[in-house]
């Protein structure tokens, strides 16, 4: 993890872990094999604190501010281990190049662009449908993760301890005025996780088979959807359909 990161709600900065060296990796391996072992992870991981930000436009529009979730840095180590045995047996769809390894937005829009210059070169039609998906991160079913990490072929002792993450979770938010209570989130996926992007990936990969299937030119990029097809009807009938 990189240095300089905000700390969560135990103030504790991952320099501390960098610092202690060999003993810390000694520390944070036993800690992880017993949380793996009995599927339970600490109950102070689960309490999270959310800073309130504003963007730029109204004051008064609620949608003008956001919140960023300050996790521990141990939660978060703990999540890289999960994230990494996960990859090994997780294969996600070649069209997915958000959160991808080794893939970034100029290699979408670069195979879109020579796909775009041979259908035009061949004088046929191309047919794009441009999808963003609205604040998607806070409106994933937690069953549909579930699902969508069994249907992926992820190891039912894996699920387990994913949904133990995401069991009694509290938040706590910050704002000018003070924090609030403790309350519980109980639908998305964690904000701020180093391990939701690639859950996200894994149910965008899941949920959009069925499309890449009539369209096998439809690229993904997170939340970001291209359909490309050769007739009109293609990407429209997918579009109204949703």
């Amino acid at each position: 993890m990189k240095s300089g990161k905000a700390v969560g709600p135990d103030d504790i900065l991952v320099e501390v872990w960098k610092c202690l060296g060999e003993a810390g990796v000694e520390f944070l391996t036993s800690l992880f094999n017993r949380v793996l072992e009995s599927e339970r992870m600490p109950e102070e991981w689960r309490s999270v604190l959310v800073p309130i930000f504003k963007n730029n436009g109204d004051v008064q529009s609620c949608s003008n501010y956001r919140g960023i979730k300050l996790m521990r840095h141990t939660m978060k180590l703990w999540e890289r281990v999960v994230e990494a045995r996960l990859r090994k047996v997780v294969e996600i769809c070649e069209q997915q190049y958000g959160f991808m390894p080794r893939k970034s937005t100029t290699d979408a829009i670069f195979a879109l662009r020579i796909l775009m210059e041979k259908y035009r070169d061949g004088q046929r039609e191309l047919h794009c449908v441009f999808v963003d998906l609205e604040k998607v991160y806070d409106r994933v079913p937690r069953e549909e993760l579930w699902y969508c990490m069994r249907k992926s072929g992820v190891a039912e002792k894996y699920v387990r301890v994913v949904q133990d993450m995401y069991e009694r979770s509290r938040t706590v938010v910050r704002c000018a005025v003070g924090q609030t209570e403790e309350f519980k989130v109980e639908v998305g996926l964690h904000q701020g996780s180093a391990l939701s992007p690639f859950l996200f990936a894994m149910v965008m990969d899941q949920l959009s088979e069925e499309v890449r299937q009539e369209s096998p030119w439809t690229m993904m990029f997170a939340d970001d959807i291209v359909i490309c097809s050769e007739s009109r009807r293609g990407g429209g009938r997918w579009r109204e359909e949703e």
